[in-house]
């Protein structure tokens, strides 16, 4: 039994998948492994997660799938990488994180594209038909939308918002950070070209492992240029996939332990009725205590937005760590924009669960928000 409850899983994951941090020690103490990194090719730890990650993502290409730091370093690769030019339009949506917002902010000054960022509704989540219509009107170059708010956990249409925006003639780069290891992911079938996940999230990895699926046919500008490991005798980065856009030493430590991690979940499958049910009373009993609670419908994450009237979403932080051991997140959660359509200026709390969220520690949180609310 832990002295405090973690409800930050949106964040990164708390506790790992069991097998990670023991995969992770023995990656370390062993001999160097990484193949034509640590001069011993006995066993490709990377090849061996891109083969995985095409499974769980609906690919046929595991190979066009590029592996480094994290999420971040995914979409700026793609962001960055993919040729646009001064007058290009990138439609995309209000919903997006920091790690989308401030590269097209970068792209606007540095080459002058336009950026186009769609409201969503009121759960954070991106209508259709208004998607549809900024698609249409903007014929934009590239389209980029996140598939699940990381403050209400709203699941987006993926299918029907790339489906609309290959109509016009778009390329679609996905952020998947919040749905990879939790949602249904189909990739090829849902027509998109470039796709962002992390492996600390809900994948039950440790930090410092994410990747980028690249669409065979559509190149990239390697956003980092330096060894591969083959091809040393060119000038350039190789054109082959994932070596273009894997330059240096991978961390091959944390990549043992995602691949202990997706290992895990192949024998333990997420029960989603379950989880579902635990999201539901977890907002309604919330909403019961005195919170304002965001409550999207339809698919979501296991994540709960919410306010107490009279308390800033800091102060709610700070007593529930401080004087019940509850760690959560507050604030504008790295998706500043939204607020603007969530009409909540100074952000909100937001507890995160992941499939090891106990019952007690539900009736726990419920009953802190209550003392909270009701000393207000």
């Amino acid at each position: 039994m832990y002295d405090f409850i973690y409800m930050n899983n949106a964040a990164t994951s708390w506790p790992k998948a069991p097998g990670v941090a023991e995969a992770v020690a023995k990656a370390l103490s062993g001999r160097p492994g990484a193949a034509n990194r640590g001069g011993i090719e006995r066993f490709d730890v990377f090849g061996e997660v891109r083969r995985k990650m095409a499974a769980l993502l609906g690919l046929a290409a595991h190979d066009h799938i590029a592996l480094g730091g994290n999420a971040t370093w995914s979409l700026n690769l793609a962001l960055f990488g993919y040729p646009l030019k001064e007058g290009d339009a990138v439609v995309t949506s209000k919903s997006e994180h920091n790690s989308v917002l401030r590269p097209l902010y970068e792209l606007e000054r540095r080459i002058k594209i336009k950026a186009v960022f769609l409201d969503t509704d009121k759960a954070g989540r991106i209508p259709t038909d208004k998607w549809e219509e900024a698609i249409k009107q903007y014929k934009p170059k590239l389209a980029v939308f996140t598939h699940a708010s990381n403050i209400t956990g709203a699941v987006n249409d993926a299918q029907s918002l790339s489906k609309a925006a290959k109509a016009e003639g778009a390329d679609v780069l996905v952020d998947a950070s919040q749905t990879c290891g939790w949602e249904p992911i189909c990739t090829d079938a849902w027509n998109i070209d470039m796709l962002a996940f992390t492996g600390h999230k809900y994948l039950l990895g440790p930090q410092g492992t994410g990747g980028l699926y690249v669409r065979p046919g559509l190149t990239l500008s390697p956003h980092l240029i330096g060894g591969t490991g083959s091809h040393s005798d060119l000038r350039t980065m190789p054109d082959d996939m994932p070596s273009r856009l894997e330059a240096g030493t991978g961390n091959e430590p944390s990549f043992c332990g995602l691949l202990a991690a997706l290992e895990w979940a192949e024998q333990n499958p997420l029960d989603r009725a379950k989880q579902d049910d635990l999201l539901a009373g977890l907002r309604q009993r919330l909403t019961q205590a005195g919170a304002d609670v965001i409550i999207p419908s339809g698919a979501c994450t296991p994540t709960v937005s919410f306010n107490i009237p009279g308390q800033s979403p800091a102060e709610v932080g700070y007593i529930l760590e401080e004087s019940y051991d509850i760690l959560c997140r507050t604030g504008l959660h790295c998706a500043p924009i939204l607020f603007e359509c969530l009409g909540r200026n100074e952000g909100t709390v937001r507890f995160s669960m992941s499939r090891f969220t106990t019952m007690e520690e539900i009736d726990a949180v419920v009953d802190a928000v209550k003392d909270i609310a009701n000393a207000v």
